[in-house]
This record gives C-alpha cells, structure tokens and sequence, in this order.
C-alpha cells in the first residue's frame, strides 16, 4: 500500500505546421523552418530541476511520451540528442517505452528508422480519417496515401508496435464511412488502435463555428458498428477510446488512468507526483506559451540550489480526490478495486461507499464481482460523464 506508483515522463513539444479548428490542446503554429533549438537544452533542464527535487522518489522512469503538437517536426538527430540528455539526469527503466507523437504530411520519407536509432520504440500516428474530404474539413494537412505510405515506412523500420489514432462522428459522415475508416485502419495492421468522438470543445474554431455533425444516435450507433469491427479483427477495447492487439497496450497512457505518476515537461506540460498520500498528491503545470516557458526554466537554472522547478505545483483537495481518481479509473474496462483505490489515494474506500451504491441502483455501474472489482455498466460507459457526477464533491 506504501509502495510509490510507477512514474511517466511526458514531454509537450507545442509546435504544428497548422493549427487544426477541432484541436484545443496548446499547439502553435510554426513559424520558422524547424522549432527553436533552444527549447531542447531548456526540456534537459527542465528534467534535471525535477529530478533535483525529489520527484522521482527514487523510481525509474518506466515510459516516455512525446506529445504535442507535432514531435515529428524535430528530427531523429535531435531526439538522440535529448533522449541522451535525459537519461542523464533520470534512469530509464530498460524495457521503457518510448512513444513518439507524428503526424503523416510531417515526416520526412525514411525518418522512421532513424527515429527507431534515436531510441523511439512506439509511434502515435494521427490518421484521424481515411477519407480525403473527412480530412479537408478537419483541416488535416495529410491525404490518405500518406497515412498508409507512413505505415509501411514503421513496418520497415520494425516499429510495428504502433498506434494509429482515428476519428468519428465527423461533419456530414455516415455510418458507411465510418466503418470504412476503421477497415482502412486494421488494413495496416498497427499494434493499437485510438477510437474517438470528434467533440466541439470551447475555444477552437469548430466550437465558435460548428460544423454539420451526425446526431447522438447515429454517432453512437458508430460506435458499437466500430467496436465489433474492431473485435473481429483482434482488437480489445481496454478503455474508452484504446484497443490494442494483445500485449500491447499503450503503457504509458495506461499509467494515467490507474492513477499512477507522471513528470510533466515543456510548454504547458501537466504532471501528478505522489509525495505523500492522501494530502500530498500534487498537481504541476508548466508556463502555457513556449516563450514564457522558455525564460521560466532560465530563471529556475539561475537560482539558487533547492528553488523549485519551473511552474506550479497544487495539492489535490482530499474532497476532490476521489473523483480525481475515478475520473481515470472508470474509463477502463476492467474497473478497479478497493485495494486500488486506497494504494493510489491513501484513502479507505469508504468514502465513496455511497456514491458507488447510488450509480449501481441507477445501473450505471455492473454489480461487485467475486473479487470486489467495480466497473462501469455498459449503461455506464456510454452515459459516463452522468456516473461521473455521483463522486463530485
């Protein structure tokens, strides 16, 4: 029960070549040739103030995610060069899984074996449709043959544990169309597979100007087609959105939603550190903009020695906990159980005793298993925002 939780290490790297009008995470687009070259020493650094206090606890770092943004517009050269650098400062578990954020129209012809030297063991690669109008109206700056032309390049490269992300419910498409994107998917044989709902989320500029979407029934009635297509083709659904062949989960994305650690590093970068439970698990955000981020970490290397790194650090409220930690939990398949939650929060299971029984009379959640496992009804996972509501404070 006092044994830390395993430890990621995210790393945002911010710019895009455009900005897509659904996309509400901190990306910018580029403006230069290639991304400023300082950011990389200021990433290292970043990563040595971490370590200098006291976030490892101790514990190996067990997976590395490179999101963004759009990684893939720094090259194989600079990712040795900081994958060399960060080890410096932090040990790399052995079998650590390395993912790597790139999106089809940014990568150069032939990179993914360089960036397989480099030390990337994992790609994320964006597809989001197989349909070259779906992808004009996301604003996509890829077609199609370039999403399967990437694909053949990782089988060659021997990255074949690799993850195609897809999308549905896209403006003005069909049942039709969205099976057939996930055909065009399980065609290129990836490890793992990213499912999800094109939502209009507040600031972009799908939310200020909404596109025609498929209605509520449709999009869910996509959904199922989709998941018993995927089923077929020996993909298991393992959290909302994820479904992987076996073996082959994402890891690192895996962590957060069992409530395990996470460094966060770079512009905007979110983190969650155990150091004490259940009154010292801590919420860390870095400086949003890339400049402001930039100048922070120079001014935490000029400190004195002991200063904290750059950015915040906030302890979770104990009221705020439980959801904190069911937020993630419920997104699985497999659920969890009493003695996870109390490993993860240093909280007895007690005090969401009653929440749990009021989502199970609703039927949002399926009844306690012979060995307490609590999961989500399938009731419950399609209304989840409703069964999340029950643990708010």
């Amino acid at each position: 029960m006092n044994a830390a939780p395993p430890l990621g290490l995210y790393v945002h790297m911010p710019w895009c070549v455009r900005k897509c009008p659904y996309c509400d995470f901190n990306s910018h687009a580029l403006k230069a040739a290639r991304p400023d070259a300082r950011y990389l020493d200021a990433l290292a650094e970043d990563l040595r103030l971490e370590v200098e206090s006291g976030a490892l606890d101790g514990r190996s770092i067990a997976s590395v995610f490179f999101g963004g943004g759009t990684p893939s517009l720094f090259g194989p050269e600079d990712f040795s060069r900081l994958l060399e650098a960060l080890r410096a400062h932090a040990p790399l578990a052995a079998d650590a899984e390395i993912t790597l954020e790139a999106n089809p129209g940014a990568v150069e012809r032939g990179a993914f074996a360089a960036y397989r030297r480099a030390g990337i063991n994992r790609v994320s690669l964006g597809a989001q449709s197989f349909d070259a109008k779906a992808l004009a109206a996301l604003g996509r700056i890829h077609s199609p043959e370039e999403t399967r032309r990437a694909a053949e390049e990782l089988h060659a490269a021997g990255i074949t544990n690799f993850n195609l992300d897809l999308m549905y419910g896209l403006p003005d498409q069909t049942r039709d169309g969205a099976l057939a994107d996930v055909r065009a998917a399980i065609a290129l044989a990836p490890a793992h597979l990213s499912h999800y709902q094109l939502t209009l989320e507040p600031g972009t500029v799908f939310h200020a100007r909404p596109p025609a979407l498929p209605d509520e029934e449709t999009t869910w009635s996509m959904q199922l087609e989709c998941q018993s297509l995927l089923a077929e083709a020996g993909y298991a659904q393992y959290e909302v959105s994820a479904y992987s062949r076996p073996g082959q989960r994402c890891r690192h994305n895996l962590n957060y939603w069992q409530f395990g650690d996470y460094l966060g590093i770079g512009a905007g970068a979110h983190g969650k550190l155990s150091a004490r439970r259940p009154d010292r698990i801590l919420r860390t955000e870095k400086p949003r903009m890339p400049t402001a981020y930039l100048g922070a970490v120079t001014e935490a290397v000029a400190a004195p020695p002991g200063s904290a790194p750059p950015g915040t650090r906030s302890a979770i409220a104990l009221e705020e906990l439980p959801f904190e930690y069911l937020l993630n939990a419920l997104r699985l398949n497999e659920g969890f159980s009493a003695g996870d939650f109390q490993a993860r929060t240093g909280l007895p299971v007690d005090v969401i005793a009653a929440a749990l029984a009021r989502a199970e009379r609703r039927g949002l959640l399926a009844p306690p298993t012979a060995d307490q496992v609590t999961r989500p009804s399938d009731l419950g996972r399609r209304f989840l925002n409703d069964l999340l509501t029950l643990f708010l404070p």
